[in-house]
């Protein structure tokens, strides 16, 4: 067989007209793959989220080429000029500052006019925080959820808190270093402390950190420590059997206590229907 072919995508690449999708490494040059390597210094532009950023593996990997910075706050400006440089058979290279592009970044958006113009996208594939971490966490990986960041607003926030608590598919998430501790207590108050969970931590660099326990557990872990670096939280669904013993008997108890601080029956079971999102007659039962 033809060497070359086993190392040849449809045609020679960067093709015209296409915009590739290129992952970076999350942490370790040495995670840059060649053929991302040949993109990047091949391509007519570079649409990247910090040129800042870019630069640093393009110095690494004496790399020269255009760039287009791409992101949050201007990328509404940019996607019209890249669809029509694309249309113009300029070849586009999309990278994030770190990782798949697309994923919790406006690359998504990009890819979605790209495409709904009639142009191809290619990925590049490359590493991604949310994947490392679920295969290093040893839960269980044929079936999981992807929520990146919590939203800010507290509606919404605790509904999505409330969908992992019931969850039987292991859930990932990202979060930042100072928000870290807050969205813990988060989950503990709705999940419960046994929930199991793994915290990585500046996945791929030199203090590469994965904490694995339950959650009462890691949060004595990083009680009074600083805490450095993007994280990624990997949570074990629950075992529906187990679970609707637990929850049961842990809402019995959460009834009695409630009845013993002077609430009657009706009303305790009204109120823990309204804060558990249960029917009232289920709770009522319970006593």
């Amino acid at each position: 067989m033809n060497n070359n072919f086993l190392l040849s995508h449809r045609k020679e690449e960067p093709e015209n007209g296409i915009l590739y999708i290129v992952g970076t490494p999350i942490g370790n040059l040495n995670d840059m793959s060649q053929r991302a390597l040949n993109i990047l210094k091949n391509v007519s532009l570079i649409a990247c989220e910090d040129t800042r950023q870019t630069k640093k593996i393009m110095n690494r990997f004496n790399i020269s080429n255009k760039l287009l910075s791409f992101n949050k706050n201007n990328s509404y400006k940019k996607i019209s000029k890249i669809v029509e440089d694309l249309k113009a058979n300029k070849s586009i290279a999309l990278v994030s500052d770190a990782g798949m592009p697309g994923i919790c970044d406006p690359g998504e958006d990009l890819i979605k006019n790209v495409k709904s113009s009639g142009l191809d996208v290619i990925c590049i594939p490359g590493p991604c925080a949310a994947i490392t971490a679920l295969v290093s966490s040893g839960m269980p990986s044929s079936s999981f959820v992807f929520e990146g960041f919590l939203p800010k607003k507290k509606i919404d926030r605790e509904k999505i808190i409330l969908e992992i608590s019931r969850r039987e598919k292991t859930t990932i998430l990202f979060e930042g270093p100072h928000r870290l501790n807050k969205l813990l207590k988060e989950l503990y108050e709705v999940c419960g402390g046994e929930r199991e969970i793994e915290v990585s931590r500046e996945l791929t660099k030199k203090y590469e950190e994965h904490v694995g326990n339950n959650l009462e557990e890691i949060i004595k872990f990083y009680e009074g420590r600083e805490i450095l670096g993007e994280i990624t939280i990997v949570i074990k669904g629950i075992d529906k059997k187990k679970d609707i013993d637990f929850s049961r008997s842990s809402l019995k108890k959460e009834l009695n206590d409630l009845i013993n601080a002077g609430l009657s029956l009706s009303a305790a079971a009204k109120y823990l229907a309204s804060k558990k999102n249960i029917k009232k007659s289920i709770i009522y039962n319970l006593k």
